[in-house]
């Protein structure tokens, strides 16, 4: 398959390549909708690829899956506007399974659709490699929009994706940009915590263009509902803003379903949640709403005898061709017909074409770095104050950037000059305000990069990573491009003590797969981390100080990953910083040249891209035979990687002024000094 291009509108038409369905052929239809009794024929297709795929895998579940069948069936051939010619069309509704365990359900639409899963591939369900993985994975699988795997955070995704569509709505006019999100979740997902904050969220900002579909099926897989869970979700999501319709027993409806999914699009003033009551594993004649049909695949006599009832063949993989063909067909001629007429209005439309490209690449426009600030050495700045003015020197630069915090937005350096609030009376806004939100703020940044468009960036302390860790995970996993912006770095915090002395936090960071993680040694430094966070094609996270610290370096060093700051001929240690301990490091230099000793200064803001470098490289860096020691007011778990010995904090911090608690753990020029000189010694 080919990569899509968003940021250019031609090449997005069949973008994908390698497909096998085209878009010949004629469409048994009443009305622009299957035939009824093709309805029943794909819908017991479905429902026999969600038993058929977990007994062929040995795992899976089967009985969410088989329940929403009609509902997933509506969705793809009546209500959605998606193309699976064109998978990537940027205006296309976003479909989002927040219980992504019932990944099977989505499949199975996605190879009735036609968007390039075949019978091979959904008997590969859930195995090495394959295009079918347990829970959908964004970038895996054409079709899918997010990686939901920990329940709740499809749906905070969705909320991400609304906010993400009402903004360029807003911002570039609705003729080219004007669709819905869909997500379907379960009572999993809305116990999960992320989703209260999620949806308190959604129901304040009165995101309109967003439908959630409860599958409320008083199932979890311990057994009923009843066991721990007696919320009111209706009132509770009353409560939050929300439009609430309890549709009761229409799961197997069609039509019924359409109507309450048309109906739901028509309400724009605010969320619509569409409680739907379902039957897990229906039309099981042994285990309808029985919990053992969640997390564990029937039998194979099971499998024939809920066959038997719905009349279908008892063969695996059943699926005539006829059918998927006739299905494949209305899809793509459904979906021609919308991506074109937006490719149409696009190419009519007066869109700021490097504007629009830009926000779609997630990147500047050319030349952009060209108005980023510079600091002279000496100059003492907090990075998160950098990164602010980094931010607003690159406003038009980035026009994809938007920012905010988790009530932190004027601590953090998330504050946009002269932006507005995002808000529904000004959706075109660039400042987002997220309240107390960590969990919501991470998974809705996630679905805003996902949906495309919008370079979020969203800040809070850095000992609240805790609060929306699975988020970053899962930007990561994803692949998403956002940036995480961590503040109050160390325990130069200060009087708050331990409780928000993040100790810990970097060595967990760096530990995540395919995080680009950025904790700059002083302002120029951290424009260098800007300018790579828009280059990077993932997420990255800046750690950054409270305090003020000197400029100490040209920024040079982020590049790379690390870089020399101070050097001598003959180095006989090398003092390897990372953010403000840098300068702790140039000062310690300077004492042991006092004492005769030569020493390198490395500031080394990223592991992560240092390690990506050359042997080579890396040799010109940390010279073969010279001792190393590393600098860093955190845990020294990991610096045996690149350190000999470390000077850190192995143990939770205090409350005192902030400069009194870094004195006091050791994190002083005379104890590098102390420390250095011992190491020199050992080496001679």
């Amino acid at each position: 398959m080919a990569d899509t291009d968003l940021a250019n509108p031609a090449g997005r038409r069949h973008a994908f390549e390698g497909f096998k369905v085209g878009r010949p052929g004629t469409v048994h239809c009443v009305s622009g909708t299957l035939a009824p009794e093709m309805d029943q024929q794909a819908i017991a297709l479905i429902r026999g690829m969600a038993m058929d795929a977990p007994l062929h895998a040995k795992s899976g579940h089967q009985g969410t899956a088989m329940a929403l069948a009609p509902l997933a069936h509506v969705l793809y051939s009546r209500v959605m506007r998606h193309d699976p010619c064109n998978p990537h069309w940027p205006d296309r509704d976003r479909f989002i399974l927040s219980n992504g365990h019932a990944s099977i359900l989505q499949y199975s639409l996605l190879f009735l659709a036609g968007y390039g899963l075949e019978l091979e591939d959904l008997k590969q369900f859930r195995q090495w490699e394959s295009a079918t993985p347990g829970h959908p994975e964004v970038g895996h699988t054409a079709g899918v929009e997010v990686t939901t795997g920990p329940l709740g955070q499809g749906f905070a995704n969705a909320v991400g994706m609304a906010l993400a569509e009402r903004h360029l709505r807003g911002t570039f006019g609705d003729d080219v940009m004007n669709h819905n999100t869909f997500v379907i979740a379960g009572d999993g997902c809305f116990m999960e915590g992320v989703s209260h904050e999620a949806a308190s969220l959604a129901g304040h900002q009165r995101l309109g263009n967003l439908i959630c579909i409860y599958d409320d099926n008083h199932i979890t897989i311990d057994g009923d509902t009843a066991l721990a869970y007696s919320d009111d979700v209706g009132k509770r999501f009353e409560a939050y803003g929300w439009h609430v319709e309890h549709l009761g027993e229409i799961a197997d409806d069609c039509d019924a379903l359409e109507a309450a999914l048309h109906a739901a699009v028509a309400i724009t003033d605010r969320p619509t949640l569409l409680i739907l009551r379902s039957h897990i594993a229906a039309p099981s004649p042994d285990l309808t709403d029985h919990h053992e049909a969640h997390g564990n695949p029937f039998t194979a006599e099971q499998v024939t005898r809920t066959k038997a009832v719905m009349g279908i063949p008892d063969e695996p993989f059943w699926a005539p061709g006829e059918i998927v063909e006739t299905y494949r067909t209305h899809c793509a001629t459904r979906g021609a017909t919308a991506s074109d007429e937006w490719q149409d209005r696009f190419d009519a439309s007066k869109v700021d074409r490097a504007k629009w490209d830009a926000c779609w690449a997630g990147g500047g426009i050319d030349a952009w770095e060209a108005t980023l600030p510079t600091f002279e050495h000496g100059e003492k700045i907090a990075t998160r104050v950098a990164i602010e003015k980094a931010f607003n020197a690159t406003l038009d630069g980035v026009p994809g950037l938007v920012a905010g915090a988790a009530d932190l937005t004027g601590n953090t350096g998330t504050k946009l000059a002269g932006q507005v609030a995002n808000t529904p009376t000004s959706p075109q806004g660039r400042q987002l305000y997220y309240g107390v939100r960590e969990h919501a703020m991470g998974a809705a940044m996630v679905g805003m990069a996902l949906h495309g468009g919008v370079l979020p960036a969203g800040g809070t302390f850095f000992v609240f990573l805790d609060y929306m860790r699975p988020a970053v995970r899962l930007a990561a996993l994803s692949h998403a491009k956002v940036l995480f912006v961590f503040t109050h770095d160390s325990v130069g915090v200060g009087e708050d003590g331990p409780t928000h002395q993040p100790v810990e936090q970097l060595a967990t960071l760096r530990a995540i797969p395919d995080l680009q993680v950025i904790r700059p040694a002083d302002a120029n430094e951290t424009v260098e981390a800007w300018k790579a966070a828009v280059a990077h094609n993932g997420p990255t996270a800046l750690v950054l100080s409270r305090q003020a610290i000197p400029v100490c370096t040209d920024g040079s060093a982020v590049a790379a990953g690390a870089g020399i700051v101070v050097d001598s001929a003959k180095p006989q240690v090398v003092l390897i910083g990372t953010g403000s301990e840098v300068a702790v490091c140039v000062d310690a230099a300077a004492q042991l040249a006092t004492a005769g000793i030569a020493a390198r200064v490395v500031s080394m803001p990223s592991w992560d891209r240092f390690a990506a470098q050359s042997s080579a490289a890396q040799a010109k860096v940390f010279p073969e035979g010279v001792p190393t020691l590393s600098v860093e007011a955190a845990t020294t778990f990991g610096w045996a990687r690149w350190a000999d010995e470390s000077v850190g904090i192995d143990r939770f911090g205090a409350s005192a002024p902030g400069n009194v608690v870094l004195e006091k753990l050791g994190i002083n020029v005379a104890n590098v000094v102390a420390r250095a000189t011992a190491l020199a010694g050992k080496k001679k």
